[in-house]
């Protein structure tokens, strides 16, 4: 299951998981609670994944002009 790069996603996505497995609602509740220092770090983690493979994809298909990116100012 994939989810977007946006905060609190995740969390969409694990409610629909732990409610197919018959968690109880309390359950959820407290997860809730200390997620979200745990969601931060899930989005920068999947936005820097998702930065990262682009980027090498865009240089492999020589999409990126390199001697721009090297130029110092």
């Amino acid at each position: 299951i994939g989810s977007a790069a946006v905060p609190g996603a995740g969390m969409v996505m694990l409610v629909i998981v732990l409610s197919s497995v018959g968690i109880p609602t309390e359950g959820i509740a407290l997860i809730f609670a200390v997620d979200r220092p745990l969601d931060m770090l899930r989005t920068a983690v999947n936005v820097t994944g998702d930065l990262t493979i682009s980027t090498l994809v865009a240089t492999g298909e020589k999409q990126i002009d390199l001697s721009i990116v090297n130029q110092s100012k």
